[in-house]
């Protein structure tokens, strides 16, 4: 059974926490307690895992050296993967400086950019190459996945010139959705969307605790009539907001077009 791809993303957090676990001298590890270090419920990992086999043993847990052996394998992180960097502007030099990719098996063997002035240089032991020598990298190093931190604008240009040459995985940093072809994975992180998602429930409590210029009634200067109906606004969750929020991650990240 293939699981769902919500399931794929939670693996790695697994895997990170069973790690942690290890360093710790834990030995075995409850569903509960696992759930309790990355915030999802014993019966969420009990599912996800049950697509990968029988794991754990009732009334004793999961060995965490073998569960995280085991899900490393299921991510293929039984070996290193060659990357490649796109754009080596400031973005793409803290993310080609950041040693932790080399650490989890994540090696990027090429640095490419459209700048003249960068192409030719060296930067963090490797030289950059121009983009037009992406497909020649690919194949001399077997690359299958790649790391996009280009503006916007240019994007999609870069993307499709990585479809070309091979690359089924991308890691896109650039604030716009790209599309691809079916068979190439695509996640998006996008820093400035997921902090205006946070902006809207700080706005929201501000209004709430606030008196605002226009004099809008908040929960210290409201009529007693009316502080039931705004406590309740302030206190219950944005269902129609969150909705939308969702929708619109996911139809940005993950997706095969």
């Amino acid at each position: 059974m293939t699981p769902p791809d919500v399931v794929v993303r939670r693996l790695p957090l697994y895997a990170r926490t069973l790690a942690y676990l290890k360093q710790e001298g834990k030995q075995s590890v409850s569903s509960q307690e696992l759930g309790q270090r990355i915030n999802v419920t014993a019966a969420q990992i009990r599912k996800d895992l049950s697509y990968f086999g029988q794991l754990g043993k009732q009334g004793i847990g999961y060995n965490v050296d073998e569960l995280l052996q085991h899900i490393n394998h299921i991510l293929g992180l039984s070996h290193d993967w060659n990357i490649v960097l796109v754009g080596v502007g400031h973005l793409g030099q803290a993310i080609a400086r950041y040693p932790g990719f080399s650490e989890k098996g994540m090696r990027i063997v090429g640095l490419f950019d459209a700048d003249p002035a960068k192409v030719g240089t060296e930067f963090a032991g490797l030289r950059i190459r121009h983009v037009d020598e992406i497909a020649e990298v690919a194949r001399e190093y077997g690359v299958r996945m790649a790391i996009v931190a280009v503006s916007a604008s240019h994007a999609q240009e870069v993307v499709d010139r990585l479809v070309r040459a091979g690359i089924k995985a991308i890691l896109n940093y650039a604030p716009v959705a790209v599309h691809v072809p079916q068979g190439v994975w695509v996640r998006h992180i996008d820093p400035v969307a997921l902090l205006h998602s946070m902006t809207y429930y700080l706005a929201r409590d501000a209004v709430a605790q606030a008196p605002t210029s226009l004099g809008a009634p908040t929960l210290e200067h409201a009529a007693p009539a009316d502080r039931a109906a705004l406590h309740a606004e302030a206190s219950s969750p944005a269902t129609e907001y969150q909705a939308h929020l969702d929708d619109w991650n996911e139809s940005r990240t993950p997706h095969r077009a």
